[in-house]
């Protein structure tokens, strides 16, 4: 258990990053016919004649109460950096399957909506990331979609990791390609990169395991959803985690960065010492500004 202090200040991080006013998108296209199917579009704020497309996947667990408007403010950091931005919504896990009993009887807590769907939250990665270079091409005219970088927070590290492997998945699956994904690469923040280690850590409340539809199912769809498993992907990879993270560790993404390297792949790890799960989207705080330079490395 995290002492006081640590979780006073995971706390005040949270806070802040969540103490952002949301910021519009400069347009806004849908990719299927369900609500969630778009994707939001923020053009560069700079004179840049060709800027980088960042493709940002937001994080929450995969579940329903957190949608794509609370990294909007990251969307806009990136985008006054001179980037182009397109930040992608997907279905996510809604109401829980038991219901809460005694709610507000002072003490019990409802139960946290179900963490993602199966398989729609990994269709609509799919289908957003291969809608996107028609889109971009209407909506981003000033997006040079040969410089593709994809990040995501938290569970939205989780989807941009496989997002970027899809040619590696097992043959047959759905969301296979015939090759590799047209990206310069991957920023992927505190992601939950390994889902078996997330689960034995209780990471987000069991996520993982509701992701892929309990007990029954976990080891059957693994192989079609844990980043871990889907190696060496031949795309350029990074990973940046605070080190003081409560919400997803620092074991989860080394435990990916050794994966890789016993696939034979190297994985930049950035580990930011006193920095939490949040200060990584917070365009107050210095990680954020660590996180777009990473991008940029990879971009530029």
């Amino acid at each position: 258990m995290p002492d006081d202090a640590a979780a006073a200040r995971a706390a005040a991080e949270e806070e802040s990053a969540f103490a952002h006013p949301p910021v519009d998108p400069d347009a806004t296209a849908s990719y299927g016919d369900h609500p969630d199917q778009v994707i939001d579009f923020y053009v560069p704020r700079t004179d840049t004649p060709l800027a980088p497309l960042v493709v940002v996947l937001h994080g929450g667990a995969w579940r329903a109460p957190y949608d794509r408007r609370h990294v909007t403010p990251f969307a806009d950091f990136l985008a006054r950096r001179g980037f182009a931005v397109a930040n992608v919504e997907y279905r996510r896990g809604g109401e829980p399957q038991i219901p809460a009993q005694n709610t507000g009887s002072e003490g019990v807590a409802a139960p946290a909506p179900l963490a993602g769907r199966w398989p729609e939250t990994f269709d609509d990665v799919a289908a957003a990331l291969d809608a996107l270079p028609a889109l971009a091409r209407e909506l981003l005219p000033r997006a040079d979609r040969r410089r593709t970088v994809l990040t995501g927070h938290s569970a939205g590290g989780h989807l941009a990791l496989w997002a970027a492997a899809r040619h590696v998945l097992p043959a047959g699956a759905p969301w296979r390609l015939d090759g590799p994904a047209p990206l310069r690469g991957v920023v992927a923040l505190a992601p939950i990169a390994d889902l078996a280690v997330a689960e034995k850590l209780d990471v987000c409340g069991n996520a993982s395991l509701q992701l892929l539809g309990g007990h029954d199912r976990f080891a059957e769809r693994q192989p079609y959803a844990d980043p871990a498993l889907l190696l060496p992907t031949g795309i350029a990879t990074t990973l940046v985690q605070g080190r003081a993270d409560l919400d997803v560790p620092q074991a989860v993404a080394e435990a990916y960065a050794d994966a890789a390297a016993k696939a034979g792949e190297v994985v930049g790890l950035t580990l930011l010492e006193d920095v939490g799960h949040f200060p990584l989207i917070d365009p107050a705080a210095d990680a954020c500004a660590v996180v777009a330079e990473e991008i940029a490395q990879l971009a530029w």
